[in-house]
Formats: C-alpha cells, sequence, structure tokens
C-alpha cells in the first residue's frame, strides 16, 4: 500500500533552539518524532538519538523472525513489528544512557518519542512521553496516543479539566521519557488502515497549544500533506509558539492509487 508524507519543524516563537528531531524511511515504512529535553545540547542531542537509533533497529531486524535473537526479549503478545519499535525505542534508551556516561553536560537530558512502522494495511504504533499520533479518517479525528504526563493522569483521574491542564503550571511535566533509566515502558498498539487514512505524528508544542478540535478543523481544511503540515505549525505559532514544533503526515493511498 503506497504511503505519501510530508513533514515540518519549527523552533516555534520562545525557543532560540530547536529541540525536536523527525525522520521518514517511507522505503521500510517507518516514521518518527522525538521531542528533546535537557538544557544546553541535551535535548537535541538526545531526540536525535532517538530517531537514528529506531531507524538503525528497524532496519537491522526486517529479516528476523519470532524465533531469531533479538536486541531484548520478543514479545508474542505484539506483532512483529511491534516488537522492532519496542526494540528501537530500548535500543535509543540504552545509547541515551552511554551518552550521559560519557559526557557530563549531557547528563539529565531526555526525549519523548512517537513512532509508526508501517506494513500494507497493517501498522504499528509505539510511544513515551506526550508527542502523539492521530487517525484522521472520514473526516474525522482520533487521538491513538495517551500521553504520559502528570496533567494527563489528573486529567483521566477527574482531578483537572482539559481547560484548566492547558494552563497548569506542571503541563510540561512527562512522567515516561527516553531518559537512559533501565525500566523503560513503550506503549504498543497496532492499527489497521483503510485506503485515504491519514496519521499525524506530532511533538507536544502543537497538542499543548491546539485542541484535537481545531487540530481536526485544520487538517480537514488542507488537502496537501505539506499545506496540512505548514498550517499545522503555522496555527501553533499564532496561538503564541511557547514551544518547538513539529508535524509530519502521512496518507494511505486511495484505492484508486492518489
Amino acid at each position: 500500500m503506497q504511503i505519501s508524507w510530508a513533514a515540518r519543524t519549527d523552533p516555534g516563537l520562545r525557543r532560540s533552539r530547536n529541540e525536536d528531531s523527525y525522520r521518514a524511511k517511507p522505503e521500510v515504512g517507518l516514521f518518527v518524532v522525538a521531542d528533546g529535553m535537557g538544557g544546553h545540547v541535551g535535548g537535541e542531542v538526545a531526540s536525535e538519538l532517538a530517531v537514528t537509533e529506531i531507524q538503525k533497529l528497524v532496519e537491522s531486524t526486517g529479516e528476523l523472525g519470532p524465533l531469531d535473537t533479538w536486541p531484548v526479549p520478543f514479545d508474542q503478545s505484539l506483532s512483529q513489528d511491534g516488537n522492532r519499535l519496542r526494540a528501537g525505542f530500548d535500543n535509543a534508551n540504552r545509547k541515551i544512557a552511554q551518552h550521559m556516561e560519557r559526557a557530563e553536560n549531557l547528563r539529565g537530558m531526555a526525549t519523548t518519542a512517537v513512532a509508526v512502522l508501517v506494513d500494507g494495511v497493517q501498522a504499528a504504533l509505539a510511544h513515551v512521553g506526550d508527542s502523539r499520533a492521530y487517525l484522521y479518517r472520514a473526516d474525522q479525528l482520533t487521538r491513538l496516543t495517551s500521553d504520559h504526563s502528570w496533567v494527563e493522569e489528573q486529567m483521566r483521574a477527574g482531578m483537572l479539566t482539559e481547560a484548566a491542564a492547558r494552563e497548569h503550571p506542571w503541563r510540561n511535566i512527562v512522567t515516561k521519557a527516553l531518559s537512559g533509566s533501565g525500566d523503560l515502558q513503550v506503549d504498543v498498539a497496532e492499527v489497521e488502515l483503510q485506503p485515504g487514512d491519514r496519521l499525524l505524528l506530532c511533538s507536544d508544542g502543537l497538542s499543548s497549544v491546539l485542541n484535537d478540535s481545531e487540530i481536526g478543523d485544520i487538517m480537514a481544511a488542507n488537502h496537501d500533506l505539506q499545506e496540512g503540515c505548514d498550517e499545522l505549525v503555522n496555527q501553533a505559532n499564532a496561538a503564541g509558539g511557547p514551544d518547538n514544533v513539529t508535524t509530519l503526515l502521512l496518507q494511505v493511498a486511495t484505492a484508486a492509487g492518489s
């Protein structure tokens, strides 16, 4: 199944440096967005390590089967591509730990990440942190990921409304990240795609200022993928642009191949 894609990354209006990274490898069906944290150069190092190491692991495991030797134990509850993404996140986490051991100025760096691996009508989705994935199908936007963040946990517990969460001083605190720790937990899901579907991967520089309804409206009004990415970033900046923002859109070809 043919996949087309477009992306845009922008530092926003209040940051001098862009700590987001993304990777698109349509030849293997891999698309990744990462949002680095850590101050100085740490955030951008962590996010670039994440997208690079996830790519390397995915590319090196394309021919492996469940009975082969995997970098991490094979999870029989997941698809092979789900295992490839989970192993890629684990590999990125270990590389971040190694870099922090070697460079004192990188200690404390971390990154969120969201990735999709598409194979025909099946897609594996993995994420850690508050970078998100959305599915746009038949004029409806559905969020596919749940943020690993303090405010999201409070919202799920009924302690915060969405509006209050957007203004809360702890809104940027994530509860999971690729940080080099030994207790990494990656959320992995499987998505069955249909012709015409669009998937949006984004950093929280978008979702922290635009709600899901606003994101859906922009996607509905922009049929060209690059225009859609650009407009999402433009609207995030128009809403104040408080953070780096990255959007990556991919679309499954329609039955006619368009």
